[in-house]
């Protein structure tokens, strides 16, 4: 199959359900109108599908080696990835000071989505390296600014988030590398960190680690981090590469799926780096760079769910099998059940898309605007994108593999490779347990006014041509579980954080489909699809979300 980016299902998006053109009227985004929106598109979509998709599969099928203390990617990343910081994508949404486009973020994740649709293995190269670029704009001294972003805007350098270790996983606070003051303005990193995405290898000049370590002395737990800039290269005086900093990938980790993307174990031995931020405010600074990425992941789920369905329902106009009551049909997109599997990821997929690009547009607004409700939403938002993009993005590529049948269990069509590539994004960036306890936790800090105004939204489109009582009800589910929520004990909200956002998700669907489907009545079968056959899940989800954390501690053989 050959890749088409959803240029014009984006640009529809923007125009007809998010009200996009919100971005033109900013003086911030005065230059990035829906007509400059499109024809970026375009433009990446030539890109992503004639040079970016066709390295997928190659990637897939020679992944990244680690030979003799040596990173070396996949045929054609390098071209790949040259192309893409040639052609200024990295650096999209960077600073223009430092040769950055400065365009909104929506659109943004919407080349994000085209590119990781493409090949996810090496679009995950360039997000880490956006996300870095977020956190030096707003943490970092004047100084590292001007040594490093002129270089990550351009792509010449690329980035890393170096957070995990084998002790502590998702518990940032128990790591143990340690950063001591050289005296000259700089520190001494020792330690090791695991999962690193991109952490070595051979297709730009220099790696730049953001590292989270604690200084002697420093207090336990999360208030005692510490973030530190620490390249593979030193810069010299020019701000070329120059000596080799004490650090190394020691290996690479046998993957699932995303071979194609080096994924390393990085030992820091007495490196060299620099402080980012506070002394003790690595977290702060870290989470701008993870918040980042936390709504880029989300997009890499959708990516993913794209292109799965594309496969699934090319395959379906292909595959002849058995009569249908189609007339003259005997493809097996004419069976029922195979129009349901396709609907559903149809729904899902653009379900998911309309919510991160909903996210990206509140957060342009709100720093465009300096508008804190706008902050708001999006915050309450980005929880949802992650977590619902990543868990769609593996049901997506499921049902994919079931459209294909028994060819889906086959490596050579192509669809046990998305299932693959996606299963990770819903573990990385917090997993999406984490992401959901994060919206009713955190999130809902504020007595639930912003999970109010979003669910005022969802029923003014049900009364815009309505009324819609399928709608309308599932928001009365979801009020009566956010003030569950604000009542209940932290645990007993955690036990049901999962099914909350979910039906949280499912709501919002309702509201994006039937938004579009009042903009064009062609869309409607697949808004009324949705909300009768999908959104119906909504009030068990919610019931499932007040139960409470009793019941998960009472079966005596998990004790």
């Amino acid at each position: 199959m050959a890749y088409r980016a959803p240029v014009s299902e984006i640009t529809f998006l923007l125009e007809n359900v998010l009200n996009g053109a919100r971005l033109g009227e900013t003086s911030r985004f005065a230059e990035a109108s829906l007509e400059t929106a499109g024809a970026i598109l375009e433009e990446a979509a030539k890109l992503a599908e004639g040079v970016i998709a066709p390295l997928n599969r190659i990637g897939d099928e020679q992944g990244a080696t680690f030979e003799n203390g040596v990173v070396r990617c996949s045929p054609g990343f390098r071209e790949g990835y040259q192309a893409l910081a040639t052609g200024g994508w990295v650096g999209m949404n960077g600073p223009e000071a430092y040769g950055g486009m400065g365009m909104p973020m929506a659109l943004t994740v919407a080349v994000n989505e085209i590119m990781s649709s493409a090949c996810l293995a090496l679009a995950l190269n360039p997000l880490m390296t956006q996300g870095q670029i977020e956190a030096f704009e707003h943490h970092a001294s004047d100084t590292l600014k001007d040594i490093y972003l002129e270089k990550l805007v351009s792509g010449q350098w690329t980035g890393t988030m170096n957070l995990t270790e084998p002790q502590a996983g998702s518990d940032v606070g128990a790591l143990s590398t340690k950063a001591v003051d050289n005296g000259d303005g700089s520190y001494a990193i020792t330690g090791q960190k695991i999962f690193i995405s991109w952490g070595d290898h051979d297709v730009a000049e220099n790696i730049i680690h953001l590292v989270l370590a604690r200084l002697p002395g420093a207090a336990v737990g999360t208030r005692g981090i510490s973030l530190f800039v620490v390249p593979k290269f030193i810069p010299d005086d020019a701000g070329k590469p120059g000596a080799a900093n004490a650090l190394h990938a020691v290996s690479l980790e046998h993957k699932m799926g995303l071979h194609g993307s080096p994924t390393a174990v990085m030992a820091f031995e007495g490196a060299t780096g620099w402080m980012v931020g506070e002394e003790n405010g690595g977290m702060a600074a870290m989470f701008t760079m993870m918040n980042n990425a936390r709504l880029g992941v989300g997009i890499q789920g959708l990516s993913q769910a794209e292109a799965a369905y594309q496969l699934a329902l090319e395959y379906a106009h292909e595959r002849q099998q058995g009569h249908t009551p189609l007339d003259g049909e005997r493809a097996i997109i004419g069976h029922a059940d195979v129009r349901r599997n396709l609907m559903t990821m149809k729904a899902l997929t653009q379900i998911s898309r309309a919510i991160c690009l909903d996210t990206a547009l509140s957060l342009d607004l709100a720093r465009a605007n300096k508008d804190s409700t706008q902050a708001a939403r999006a915050a309450f938002l980005t929880p949802i994108a992650k977590a619902f993009g990543t868990d769609i993005g593996c049901q997506v590529a499921e049902l994919g593999v079931q459209v294909h049948g028994g060819m889906g269990y086959i490596e050579e069509t192509g669809a046990a490779q998305y299932y693959r590539d996606v299963r990770v994004t819903a573990i990385y960036e917090g997993t999406n347990g984490i992401q959901a306890m994060d919206m009713v936790g955190r999130k809902l800090k504020d007595g639930g006014k912003a999970a109010r105004s979003l669910l005022g939204e969802i029923r003014a489109t049900a009364a815009k041509d309505g009324p819609h009582p399928r709608l309308d009800a599932a928001v009365d589910h979801l009020e009566a579980a956010t003030d569950w929520m604000l009542k209940a004990d932290l645990n007993d909200r955690f036990a049901g954080a999962a099914p909350y956002l979910r039906a949280f998700a499912l709501a919002l669907g309702g509201h994006y489909l039937l938004r579009a489907a009042q903009a064009d009545s062609a869309r409607m079968p697949l808004a009324a699809f949705h909300i009768r056959q999908l959104m119906i899940q909504v009030a068990p989800f919610c019931e499932a979300a007040c139960e409470g954390a009793a019941p998960l501690y009472a079966d005596p053989l998990m004790v």
